[in-house]
């Protein structure tokens, strides 16, 4: 499939490139990211050599004919405002989470704003059948992911509460600098954030 992913320049989006350079069903055709357009993506990631030579574009030059597939790698907030400029004939998975929750309080509680509807929820370990024909796709988050498959296999017989501790990297904040997640401060540690229901994965999960 041919292939574009938006917002190639962060974490998610280095990433996705990493896993689509070795799949065999994939031709990555365009590479977009909007503030670094013109520089090479090999200046951004540099593990990324099979892209090396190559440089990230701006959405707007996109030829969306020679294009079947895209993956959106955005902010919230971002991803609803460019999908209604693709075709609707290309398929798209979101990995931002501008539609993964149904209920439009909610996202106005976790993210605020406008919802902007609800896609398909991509996790093929549980929901495969509903995913196999979709045409628009919405990526879980990370803790989402984590917590929904550990909790899968026994949730018919819990009884009582359910209770996460989870940890991740910094990563999930994205690249922009942040003094609270620089190295220094962040090795060796741990520190809480987004607790006691304020975590936007929440009704999510």
């Amino acid at each position: 499939m041919r292939t574009a992913v938006i917002g190639a320049s962060g974490y998610s989006g280095g990433e996705l490139l990493r896993i689509l350079a070795g799949h065999p069903n994939f031709e990555v055709t365009a590479i977009s990211a909007h503030s670094n357009a013109g520089e090479a993506i090999t200046s951004i990631h540099p593990f990324l050599h099979t892209f090396a030579g190559r440089v990230f574009v701006d959405v707007a030059s996109i030829d969306w004919a020679h294009i079947d597939l895209v993956f959106l790698a955005l902010p919230h907030g971002e991803s609803a405002k460019i999908v209604a400029t693709i075709p609707e004939r290309v398929k798209i998975v979101d990995l931002g989470a501008d539609f993964r929750l149904e209920d439009p309080e909610d996202w106005k509680k976790y993210y605020g704003g406008d919802h902007a509807g609800t896609w398909t929820y991509g996790l093929p370990e549980l929901f495969r059948d509903e995913i196999i024909d979709q045409d628009r796709i919405a990526n879980p988050g990370c803790y989402a992911t984590a917590i929904a498959l550990s909790i899968a296999p026994v949730i018919t017989f819990i009884n009582s509460d359910i209770v996460v501790v989870a940890a991740s990297g910094t990563t999930g904040a994205g690249r922009s600098a942040k003094v609270n997640l620089l190295g220094s401060e962040v090795m060796g540690s741990l520190s809480s954030y987004k607790f006691g229901g304020a975590h936007q994965h929440t009704p999510e999960i």
